[in-house]
């Protein structure tokens, strides 16, 4: 089956067309494409979302939605995230997009966007042993308005939370300066520690052994390390990120003004405004579940999303 499927971001736009076996659970990727296109802009402290914010994200539909109908998909979904669930005119754009470009609109829930994204970082995966020697996994999908947590065994998921910590909303909030101030820094830190220790229980901290990291920070992360130039997901995809390397580039990036990340190998520059905060969402992630590492993955909510398009009687993404 060809589907389509759109995650409208709060930071990012981005397309997955492909073939999907649902059977097998496989996703033959035929296009994807990604946009940073910010719509999640001022909505922390304003609580809408901007018209030029909400333009950026047309204006790039638009060549998505020429995109799918060059491949025929028969079937597409577009996923919104958090920019859109906080905002107050969020139902209106939400309609937009589907009277304006035929997609299938949904405003995910936090529980429904935690699912899909693990149904996706899971999906390729062998299952191997049985349920009961396996042991438990994170999943870390770090967003612009949140920050998805889906701990499970083997694919089946039992914990799964979305906390409003991401990097567009975390450096709105404390990044003033270029470069950023170490005291903006240490807040921005202190903000996501207590975001977390607070959302994610001990008990199921405790009880992870290991994790994959998924979307664009860790992506990024993984190009910068690797010095990818041209990006290559095959590269990125199953690269095991240290938590050193992390810290590392953290200093690192943290130490330049925006001009100057701009140039940074392996980082697409529409990233520049956010990293940093996006390291330090990472860092205090992998220090939360006491990982020195994590798995980086290209399979995220855009896999699920086909997965679920295959097979409609799976989840219930009614919005």
């Amino acid at each position: 089956m060809r589907v389509a499927v759109v995650d409208i971001g709060t930071n990012s736009t981005r397309l997955l067309i492909a073939d999907v076996d649902h059977r097998h659970g496989s996703v033959q990727v035929l296009e994807r494409s990604s946009k940073v296109t910010r719509l999640g802009q001022g909505v922390d402290s304003n609580g809408s979302l901007a018209n030029d914010a909400m333009q950026r994200v047309f204006d790039t539909l638009t060549n998505y939605r020429a995109a799918i109908d060059q491949h025929n998909a028969s079937a597409n979904l577009a996923v919104l995230t958090s920019a859109v669930r906080d905002a107050s005119n969020g139902a209106d754009f939400a309609q937009r997009v589907r009277d304006d470009f035929q997609l299938d609109a949904k405003v995910l829930s936090g529980e429904q966007e935690a699912q899909l994204t693990f149904l996706g970082a899971m999906s390729g995966r062998p299952i191997g042993q049985r349920p009961s020697k396996q042991q438990p996994i994170v999943v870390i999908d770090i967003g612009g308005g949140s920050t998805e947590f889906v701990i499970g065994v083997a694919h089946t998921a039992r914990f799964h939370t979305s906390l409003h910590a991401g990097v567009v909303r975390m450096s709105e909030r404390h990044i003033h300066t270029d470069p950023p101030k170490p005291h903006e820094l240490q807040a921005l830190a202190a903000d996501v520690r207590a975001t977390l220790l607070q959302g994610l229980p001990e008990q199921e901290r405790q009880s992870v052994k290991s994790g994959i990291a998924v979307a664009g920070t860790a992506t990024s992360a993984a190009a910068i390390d690797q010095e990818l130039d041209p990006y290559d997901p095959a590269r990125v995809h199953g690269y095991q990120l240290q938590l050193g390397t992390v810290e590392l580039l953290l200093a690192r990036l943290a130490d330049m003004t925006e001009q100057q990340r701009r140039q940074v190998v392996g980082l697409h520059p529409d990233r520049a405004p956010t990293i940093v905060a996006g390291m330090i969402l990472l860092e205090q992630a992998m220090h939360a579940f006491q990982l020195e590492q994590v798995e980086v993955s290209e399979h995220d909510i855009l896999y699920g999303g086909a997965l679920q398009l295959a097979d409609q009687a799976k989840f219930d993404l009614r919005g």
